[in-house]
């Protein structure tokens, strides 16, 4: 039930507001508030149903004699979403992408000084830098500190924050297809668990669906009085195509599990709306009350993980077609996993459909085995501290990889970069290529002197204008491995493994990039992969958190799909670098381009992997130095063509769900 307005002074008071029809085909409608003016903060709500396309909607502000700001809205997961932000000096105008089947309900209006007292009560630790940036006209920093402590929730508040976005009831799909099968496989004195199961399928508003009841030996049927259940134990000789029947697909459940009202509605009127659609799940939330917000299809998690345990909804197509015996319950776990990772076509409905009765289970290496072999992967599953490693085969020779590390002066960084690649590297066949951009400190000449005794060495001179796609492509050009590897100057080498960990990776077939797991000097996380969006156009996710920081859903402990990783240490072929045409010199010749590059590598067909296997230290940018007046100003230039260039990215990063906040690096709700 919607909370009323009046209990949740954080919306501001409401003002009117008007929507008018602008020329931009992106930036649809100008937002105009008589009320608001410079220095003000406000708050926009938007209301749209959670089971249409996930896109974010996003704002422009329009400044006089300065760059437009862009800021993305969280997306709209529980009915409605808000978002906070402040009015800026010189704001010509305020324009609006929403998005389909979104709609702007309300805009509140809120003092500078009640932004400030919210910071105060909620991150009192953040107050001191907001204030102080304030009083130094640092408008971009205090603005970001104070949406960072008073716009986000942590993910454990889950249930407070989504009863407070709970929108007006969402339209019911009509489904005219056959059947939907529950199939709830239970053991013994799972009674009261299995009765609440029952009862939220009874409580479904799509009514055409029949559950079968799977008892184990031993086990004993539940008091039932619906014509649509089915109560019977296991079959010794049954297999998962037996299970399916004459119904469309079939959602497993166990007993404890809850499914909201709309679940089989949503899933369902998704499964049917793609004649190819194998496969179609939704988020959970575990029995400690934290939400399970699930990435899209991501395979390689997937397989490592079985993130996308319950609730999904599986075609009978895919069924049959996977096959497996069916003849217990761990049979007709290991069944579903195989047809999981079986499945070509899957959709993701970012949204809490089910509350489950027991957290999900990780599965063991063996398991991961097991479904390995049952789809003829190459891939060998080891077991890891927290999860499972896929180790990929390395092919037989070995092949070259060329490490291109651009670089200018600084002894002490190129110095520890070379001799972790030349000494301390366990992969042997590789060549170094340092794209020297005009070195003049006699100890890097001297430096280099030594290395071209070294017949694996080669320096390349680039005696230009710093363009780092540039020095970089010059290094791909120079190379002869069939492999390149990506290395900034200001990285360490921490462990012998981490060369051959990335070539397993870029020689699979289906990936492009493959990133490493980088860390601060202090030994903080500095890149786990980059979600695209991340304030405002890309970042790193959980940054600064402890290195052995699971994250969300485990998946810092083991290899999965990203958007895009950074160019600090980046591992390619260079058959793909040179499909998509390297890195674009001209439009990112020194930001975005790694990013650039990735999203090309996708949009022409190959993913992109991180590694937590290949594990370095990095100095972020410690040789360049931050972006000030000129560089600033550049840098901006190259933001605004990212965000033209990949807006619908930008707009819903397919490996990081729409709940989550883009202000803050930590996963928390928006």
């Amino acid at each position: 039930m919607p909370i009323p307005t009046s209990a949740r002074p954080w919306l501001g008071r409401a003002m009117p507001f008007s929507l008018e029809l602008t020329d931009d085909p992106v930036f649809t409608h100008r937002l105009r508030i008589p009320a608001a003016g410079e220095g003000d903060w406000i708050t926009l709500t938007v209301l749209g149903d959670p089971s249409k396309a996930p896109l974010r909607p996003m704002l422009r502000l329009l400044r006089a004699g300065r760059p437009d700001d862009e800021f993305l809205l969280p997306g709209v997961t529980e009915g409605a979403a808000h978002w906070l932000g402040y009015l800026p000096a010189g704001l010509r105008e305020i324009r609006l992408a929403a998005g389909p089947g979104l709609r702007l309900d309300r805009v509140g209006l809120r003092t500078q000084a009640s932004v400030f007292t919210e910071c105060l009560f909620k991150r009192p630790r953040r107050f001191p830098a907001a204030l102080y940036t304030f009083l130094r006209r640092d408008e971009r920093r205090f603005r970001d500190i104070l949406r960072g402590s008073c716009a986000v929730t942590a993910l454990a508040r889950y249930a407070a924050w989504a009863a407070a976005r709970a929108g007006p009831p969402a339209e019911t799909p009509d489904l005219t297809a056959g059947p939907l099968r529950i199939l709830i496989p239970a053991g013994g004195g799972e009674g009261a668990g299995l009765a609440r199961t029952l009862a939220s399928l009874r409580a479904q508003t799509h009514p055409g669906w029949e559950a079968l009841v799977l008892h184990a030996a031993g086990g004993r049927h539940v008091p039932n009085d619906d014509p649509r259940v089915a109560q019977r134990p296991f079959a010794p000789d049954e297999t998962l195509a037996d299970l399916v029947e004459a119904s469309d697909a079939i959602l497993p459940l166990s007993p404890g599990d809850a499914l909201r009202p709309e679940a089989l509605a949503r899933l369902g009127a998704r499964l049917h709306a793609r004649s190819d659609l194998d496969l179609v799940y939704a988020d959970a939330l575990d029995p400690d009350g934290r939400p399970r917000l699930k990435p899209d299809w991501s395979p390689d998690l997937a397989l490592a993980t079985a993130y996308v345990g319950r609730p999904a909804l599986y075609s009978a197509r895919l069924l049959l077609r996977a096959g497996g015996s069916a003849a217990d319950a761990p049979a007709l776990v290991g069944a579903l996993a195989i047809a999981t990772a079986s499945a070509r076509a899957v959709e993701h409905v970012p949204q809490v459909l089910c509350d489950l009765g027991a957290p999900a289970a990780a599965p063991s290496a063996e398991e991961v085995g097991r479904v390995l072999a049952a789809i003829a992967s190459p891939a060998i599953a080891e077991a890891r501290e927290g999860g499972v490693l896929l180790r990929w085969p390395l092919p037989d020779p070995a092949p070259l990889v060329s490490v291109v590390i651009p670089s200018r002066d600084r002894i002490d960084l190129i110095a520890r970069v070379c001799r972790g690649v030349l000494q301390e590297t366990g992969y042997a066949a590789l060549e170094l290529i340092i794209v020297d951009n005009g070195s003049t400190d006699p100890a890097v000449l001297a430096h280099y002197e030594a290395l071209r005794r070294d017949d694996r060495v080669r320096i390349v001179p680039h005696p230009e204008p710093f363009n780092f796609s540039a020095m970089v492509n010059a290094g791909v050009a120079a190379a002869a491995g069939e492999v390149v590897v990506l290395l900034n100057n200001d990285v360490a080498v921490l462990a012998a493994g981490w060369l051959e960990a990335m070539v397993r990776q870029a020689c699979r077939p289906e990936v492009g990039a493959v990133g490493a797991k980088l860390l601060y000097g202090d030994g903080r996380l500095q890149h786990a992969g980059v979600v695209v969006g991340l304030g405002g156009r890309a970042g790193h996710s959980l940054r600064r958190r402890p290195a052995g920081s699971p994250g969300r859903l485990g998946q810092l402990r083991v290899a999965h799909e990203v958007s895009a990783v950074t160019a600090a240490c980046l591992a390619v072929r260079r058959d793909r670098y040179q499909a998509v045409g390297g890195f674009d010199a001209e439009a990112f010749p020194v930001d975005f381009n790694d990013v650039d590059f990735c999203l090309r590598l996708g949009a022409a067909g190959w993913k992109t992997v991180w590694t937590p296997e290949a594990e370095l230290a990095h100095l972020e940018s410690v040789s360049r130095g931050p972006a000030v007046g000129a560089a600033r100003r550049r840098f901006e230039a190259e933001a605004a063509r990212f965000s033209e260039r990949w807006r619908a990215i930008i707009r819903h990063d397919p490996f990081y769900h729409p709940a989550l906040s883009v202000t803050t690096f930590g996963e928390d709700l928006e």
